[in-house]
């Protein structure tokens, strides 16, 4: 009987304790330039800094979008709220207290610190792993203009059973996704398949075997105009530069993170962490990965990409930005990519011509050539340095931002520069390179230093014993994987006689 009561009075005592009742944040995101809500990307964290991630928004990793607007029901408690919009608008943040049932007003501005698409320069990333039903939001909030979106790769591909969408998707005028890019992502790196119509079947390929170049090849014999190699420290960079299916290379990409970065070269080939150390040392490895190559002759242009939907990144936050006269086209913006008339970033908007010419171009001069450089920068971020970039080596020009300036540079024998920025962050690396210019004077090809040459052949001889030692392949499966290696040995061996 006593247990009776003793049941009976608890049940009375929490009906006459209040209950909690809903709270709910009404966000808005405002235009400061139209005085209109705006597609925007919502940081929204809880005391404890956790993510709130709300149902009925494309959400990921500690963000979610909005098309302006968002009423998010929200436990009592204090919140901080930071709204970005890509690297082109200024960032707003509010800090925020909530009681039970109470509803709160959060209004926001962001403001324009460049536009460049007024410019000619339009914004585009290789790498979406995102719901092809949230993808027009998604560039939206980050007012990107392009976007490959992998809906295939290694064992999965949607597209077997059912027919696949149209490859072209073209929305608000002058935006566009390809939503058919694939990628084939093993034991020697990613390839992104850009600009099929129709998905490959790479779904038998293992971890080793076949060679990646089999479905390179396979793609260009299908008209693929545009393959992407995703870093360039995945083992196969070499022997994908060797035999000419790479087209791009992702030199801002995915383990550069908005909060971070990954410290590491996964299943890559590693850096010397003594000469490049803590959280810049990955992305200085992959540029560095990068001057070789161009010191070896090759023109190969820069790209970029985010992998969101797989690593922490929101949509675009490695970008790469092409100058398009007219209109913007899907295929122009491509075409301008693979010409190199592009910077890539991931914050820093670096505008550079040098004697009125855009990034690819090739100058041709029968004496040294005296250069202008025509450079505006503008950031979110303060700038560390400023640098030129000449046959591999690095020459600071000034810090600071914004930058409209004009320095001055003699070229006296061929070969390649750039420009670059890097901010002033210790966190993660956030920085802006422009595409290489060429130089050819008196007709003389550039001559390639032995030490870039014998980078590639050391690099392919460690491959070759690698893959020699495997002990899951069959000798004729070894062969078919190792035959490519040789033949790459033997092309950076030529560059070394040059």
């Amino acid at each position: 009987m006593a247990s009776i009561a003793h049941h009976t009075f608890a049940a009375l005592l929490l009906s006459c304790m209040p209950l909690a009742t809903a709270s709910e944040a009404r966000i808005t995101i405002i235009d400061d330039g139209r005085g209109q809500p705006m597609p925007t990307r919502i940081h929204l964290l809880n005391a404890e800094g956790k993510p709130q991630r709300p149902p009925g928004f494309p959400t990921w990793h500690d963000h979610f979008v909005c098309d302006g607007k968002a009423v998010v029901d929200l436990p009592a408690g204090t919140y901080t709220c930071t709204v970005e919009r890509g690297p082109e608008f200024s960032a707003a943040s509010n800090r925020f207290e909530i009681s039970d049932g109470q509803s709160r007003d959060i209004n926001l501005r962001l403001r324009r610190i460049a536009n460049l698409a007024d410019e000619g320069w339009f914004s585009g990333e290789t790498h979406v792993h995102r719901p092809l039903k949230d993808v027009e939001l998604l560039m939206r909030a980050e007012d990107l203009h392009v976007a490959q979106v992998i809906t295939w790769w290694n064992k999965t591909n949607p597209w077997k059973e059912t027919d696949p969408p149209q490859a072209i998707k073209r929305f608000d005028e002058n935006r566009f996704y390809h939503a058919l890019s694939g990628e084939d992502e093993r034991d020697g790196g990613a390839l992104l398949f850009c600009d099929l119509a129709h998905p490959l079947d790479i779904t038998s390929g293992a971890r080793h075997f076949p060679s990646s170049l089999l479905y390179a090849k396979q793609a260009r014999e299908r008209g693929a105009k545009w393959l992407d190699v995703e870093k360039t420290f995945w083992w196969d960079f070499p022997m994908w530069l060797a035999h000419g299916v790479a087209d791009t290379v992702g030199i801002a990409h995915n383990h550069m993170h908005r909060g971070g970065v990954m410290e590491n070269e996964a299943w890559g080939r590693a850096r010397d962490r003594e000469k490049y150390p803590g959280p810049q040392g990955n992305a200085l490895w992959t540029q560095q990965i990068y001057y070789h190559a161009l010191n070896c002759g090759l023109r190969l242009p820069p790209s970029a990409g985010s992998a969101s939907g797989v690593l922490p990144n929101p949509v675009g936050y490695n970008r790469a930005y092409v100058h398009v006269d007219g209109p913007l086209t899907y295929e122009k913006w491509r075409d301008g990519l693979l010409a190199g008339r592009t910077f890539v970033s991931n914050g820093p908007l670096l505008r550079c011509r040098a004697n009125g010419a855009l990034p690819g171009h090739v100058f041709k001069s029968d004496r040294p050539l005296e250069l202008i450089l025509d450079a505006r920068l503008d950031s979110r971020d303060p700038i560390k340095s400023i640098e030129l970039v000449r046959n591999g080596i690095v020459e600071r020009i000034e810090a600071g931002t914004p930058v409209r300036r004009r320095p001055s540079v003699t070229i006296d024998r061929s070969g390649w520069f750039l420009v670059r920025a890097i901010a002033d962050l210790d966190h993660t690396f956030r920085f802006a390179s422009t595409a290489p210019w060429y130089v050819e004077i008196a007709g003389r090809p550039p001559a390639v230093p032995r030490n870039s040459a014998q980078f590639f052949i050391d690099w392919c001889q460690e491959r070759i014993d690698t893959l020699q030692n495997r002990s899951e392949l069959s000798a004729a499966q070894r062969e078919q994987v190792l035959e490519p290696w040789r033949a790459a040995r033997k092309f950076w061996e030529s560059k070394l006689s040059e």
